[in-house]
Formats: C-alpha cells, structure tokens, sequence
C-alpha cells in the first residue's frame, strides 16, 4: 500500500478486505470512541469537520457518518489519500453519503497543512512513516486541527504478528493484504516508542490507551480547543 501508483483489483479487494478486518476486529470503533472523547471536552461548533488521513476505502468515515446521522450532528468529513486509485475506490464505496468528500494530497506536502480541520483522525496509517517524517506530521496536524487528533494504530507484539499473519494466510484472497498485514504489525509501535515521538513533536498534553485487538488510541487535545 506504500506505493502510491498501486491500482486494479487487488487494490480493491485488498481495501474491502480491510473494511472488513477493521469492522470484525472493532478498530473502527476505538477510532470513533477517540472522536467522541474529543468532543465531550470541547464546544463544537454547529458543523463539525473531520479529516481522515490515509483514508483507503472510506469505511471509517462512512461510519463517523452513520454516527453523525444517528445523533442529528452535522458533520462534514474529508477523505485525504496520496493515491487517486484509493481516492477513486473510496467514492464509489461511499458514493451514498453527501457529508464525505475527498482530497488527493500527500500529508507530508505544503498542500496539505493549508488545510484547516476541527478534528484529524489517522488509523493504521501513521507506521508508514519514518520516525522523522511523523514528528513533523504530528506537529503540523496539531496546528491544523481545532479540537483535536484520533490516532489509531497497532501494537507491535509477536502474539499479533503471528495471529494476523495466520488469519490473513487463511481467510484473505488478496495478496497485497497477506504480506502487508503482518508488516504492518512489525512497523508498530511499543507504548515507550510513541511517548517518545510526542516528546520529540513537543506534544505533552495526550491519552495513550491500549485497545483490543492490540491498538494503540492516541487523542491529543488542541490548546485551542
């Protein structure tokens, strides 16, 4: 999923597979947790935005946006992806929700940080990046976001390697989604890891907490808020 020309099918199946990991496995639901945590200790205002880094096939965001419907919020939420395959993947699998919308730009680029949020989520996207790259999106998204970030990502623990490399192998049709899955575990993060990439991004106010199945939920307040 790191290279961002990737596209076809396997592209595809690959995004509705995760969907489904995420739904089966409740990380969408620590991700959403993060947003209601934000919320409760800030003054929103009447139309609440929300960005989704790394966005894949928008499943996340289609149930923010159930979320929002349920709860007579109005809510208006931003897909952002490097890849225009993914991009294109996402509204079609989201094409029945006039709340979400989408962006094609690197987080890391001049673009993005233009760009202003109430709230800027990430989920299993911030261990692509290199120890340098995500101090510098941390600091940057902190000043982009009004009320606050939702970072969610994975635990990296040998009994999550091996479970995820054991599902994948038996239940995943798509190849992409058998090799980059139990990679993915081994560019996690340990709790000392990530105390210490806030530290370095100059982040001192945050909740850390371990949620099943072996993810981390990082909610970093805005002084704004």
């Amino acid at each position: 999923m790191d290279d961002l020309t990737c596209e076809g099918e396997v592209v595809n199946q690959t995004l509705r597979e995760l969907e489904v990991i995420n739904r089966m496995l409740g990380g969408n639901k620590v991700t959403l947790h993060g947003i209601k945590s934000l919320l409760k200790t800030s003054t929103p205002p009447s139309t609440i935005t929300i960005a989704d880094l790394g966005c894949g096939g928008g499943d996340i965001l289609k149930e923010i946006a159930l979320w929002g419907r349920k709860n007579k919020m109005k809510l208006k939420l931003t897909g952002i992806d490097a890849n225009p395959n993914i991009i294109s993947f996402a509204k079609m699998n989201t094409g029945g929700y006039s709340e979400i919308t989408y962006a094609q730009q690197n987080v890391l680029s001049n673009d993005f940080r233009k760009n202003k949020f109430d709230i800027i989520i990430a989920t299993l996207f911030t261990h692509h990046f290199s120890d340098e790259e995500l101090v510098e999106l941390i600091r940057s998204i902190k000043s982009q976001s009004a009320i606050g970030i939702v970072i969610n990502d994975l635990h990296r623990h040998w009994f999550a390697y091996h479970a995820i490399r054991l599902l994948t192998r038996y239940f995943s049709r798509s190849s992409m989604v058998r090799f980059d899955a139990p990679v993915s575990v081994l560019r996690a993060f340990r709790r000392s890891e990530i105390r210490t990439l806030l530290k370095k991004a100059g982040v001192e106010n945050y909740s850390l907490r371990w949620k099943w199945a072996f993810r981390w939920q990082l909610i970093i307040p805005s002084s704004l808020a």
